[in-house]
């Protein structure tokens, strides 16, 4: 009897009817390999949450300032929506699987797109044509090159992982489960499942994965990330189970329809599918997978990291493909001490934050207050308190003193600086330095560090306007041409954060670049490159400058924060 040992689930119905692509997906652009960000594809279980809504924000935020650095970007996104954890939650919904899937995309994961404002370029959906075929056609290419065989599988299933599972991975259910062994992760007791399938040889590809480690440390991030994955696998690997017998819902096994491929192997194979993968060789799709594979990020949760470090790659390499340059595994958002779950009623919509603290401030907040990587916990107490402090009174406050001033004192239009002195020179050499280690810091993932220094900037230009006074400045005329330095000097600097915050607030940062009249005189925000951000005195003199809508409102005490 085969045991698998590690990783199985999911499954698609040739059945069923096909869905068109949501959106058509944008057409990558270019001479040069474009930058690929994925977020993992998300099941249709259930409506996301804000920890979905984190994952897809870090991505769109990589996305945006990629974009901004002059690169050609593909940012990819969806759903899987095959799998027992699918199945079971439509059959409970008196629906079928399709239809639930259908009326979840559609209700609930496209439109949470335009709640954050993600600017994704294509979104997936594991039950459209353009997958499901592309992943017959990749596994019977395994099978072709003799790495899939028949097997036998007898073990632990956690249906809420769609995971096979080893003895560790369990532990002795307490309560209603005492008695039990329960899934770490849920905390409820496994199927136990006896099934004839097809396995991967995923036990030979260990050694080529601790090299592949060793030679690219950061192909798996962070560092706490990478030492888990490398110990897992020197404990050895067992073969992979790849098809389900038991339920029909889910892509079936070219060659033995009678069984559906696993979730997981399905799953991964998105990534792939979403961008041409496999297509002959002149079709668009072979075109558009020439010029964006491999993916240069993958973002998933540290829950699904081994999918995606482990069976992944060593997927890639039995196909004689490319592998991703870098999986970064994100910590958990945490309620109450425990990890954001729907099925512990711990989820929170992110229309229940945004409906309050609009879209700039939750994507602000998520990735200012927790550092990428590890656990952190929401408080509605602690957003609030950032939003006051560095939105509203930080940030916002400065750009409307600055619009009203030089609107008071120079009826609208920037007035021309005269001589710099030590204070204008100093936030000079910041900006530059901000700017800098600001990319150097979304380089790596570290959104925190990149948010934190823009922060300190910001901080720094408020000191400056206290230090220097302007409203004194304008009572003396023989003052004006200081006067003139200053308000050009806060403008100016109010250009350079309102580039290097885009990418993390575009709605409050396109705002403020139509207020400083940088919309017309130096083009649109998003086209604004990184990379000269610290070029000092590209605010023309002479444009209008405008106090428009406040940027973060007043906050109104909702009458019940949910938590």
């Amino acid at each position: 009897m085969r045991r698998h040992g590690w990783r199985a689930g999911r499954p698609y119905d040739c059945r069923v009817s096909e869905q068109p692509a949501p959106s058509a997906p944008r057409q990558s652009t270019g001479g040069t390999k474009a930058f690929y960000v994925t977020t993992p594809i998300y099941y249709v279980n259930d409506a996301p949450h804000i920890g979905h809504a984190y994952t897809t924000t870090a991505a769109d935020v990589l996305a945006r300032w990629h974009r901004q650095r002059g690169e050609d970007v593909w940012f990819l996104t969806g759903t899987d929506e095959h799998g027992q954890k699918v199945l079971r939650t439509a059959a409970a919904n008196d629906a079928a699987p399709q239809d639930w899937a259908d009326r979840l995309v559609a209700t609930a994961w496209l439109p949470v797109l335009e709640t954050i404002d993600a600017s994704n370029d294509d979104f997936i959906r594991t039950t459209e044509t353009r997958h499901t075929e592309r992943v017959q056609q990749f596994l019977t290419g395994l099978k072709d090159a003799g790495e899939i065989y028949e097997g036998e599988y007898e073990g632990p299933y956690c249906v809420g992982c769609e995971e096979f599972k080893l003895p560790g991975d369990l532990e002795d259910g307490t309560g209603d489960f005492a008695g039990q062994q329960v899934c770490r992760i849920h905390g409820r007791p496994v199927d136990l499942v006896s099934e004839t399938n097809w396995f991967f040889r995923l036990s030979e590809y260990a050694d080529r994965l601790l090299a592949h480690y060793e030679a690219n440390p950061t192909a798996v991030a962070p560092p706490s990330a990478y030492n888990e994955v490398v110990s897992f696998v020197r404990h050895g690997l067992q073969d992979l189970s790849i098809s389900r017998s038991t339920f029909d819902w889910g892509i079936p096994v070219p060659w033995d329809p009678a069984q559906v491929v696993y979730v997981w192997f399905d799953a991964l194979l998105n990534y792939y599918t979403a961008v041409g993968g496999g297509d002959e060789p002149g079709t668009p799709g072979a075109t558009q997978f020439a010029r964006v594979w491999p993916a240069d990020v993958h973002l998933v949760g540290k829950d699904i990291l081994r999918f995606h470090a482990v069976i992944w790659p060593a997927m890639l390499m039995a196909a004689g493909l490319p592998l991703p340059r870098q999986v970064f595994a994100h910590g958990w958002l945490l309620v109450g001490g425990e990890k954001m779950s729907k099925s512990k009623l711990t989820g929170i919509a992110p229309s229940q934050i945004i409906d309050h603290f609009g879209s700039d401030a939750f994507r602000y907040y998520f990735l200012r207050a927790i550092g990428f990587g590890s656990d952190g916990s929401f408080s509605w107490e602690d957003m609030s308190a950032r939003y006051t402090a560095e939105l509203a009174n930080g940030l916002g406050n400065l750009a409307s003193r600055a619009a009203a001033m030089v609107g008071r004192y120079f009826d609208g239009a920037l007035p021309a600086p005269g001589a710099y002195t030590d204070a204008e020179h100093a936030l000079q050499q910041t900006v530059a330095r901000v700017a800098r280690e600001a990319d150097d810091a979304v380089e790596v993932l570290d959104f925190q560090r990149a948010i934190v220094a823009v922060k300190a900037f910001v901080d720094e230009v408020n000191h400056y306007v206290t230090d220097q006074e302007p409203w004194v400045l304008a009572k003396h005329p023989e003052r004006r041409e200081r006067l003139a330095t200053v308000l050009y000097t806060i403008c100016e600097s109010l250009r350079a954060i309102a580039v290097l915050y885009h990418p993390v607030m575009p709605k409050a940062t396109t705002a403020l670049w139509d207020q400083l009249g940088a919309a017309t005189s130096l083009g649109r925000i998003s086209g604004q490159p990184v990379g000269e951000v610290g070029r000092w005195g590209q605010l023309p003199t002479g444009v209008p400058v405008t106090k428009g809508a406040v940027l973060f409102p007043r906050l109104e005490e909702p009458a019940e924060s949910g938590t």
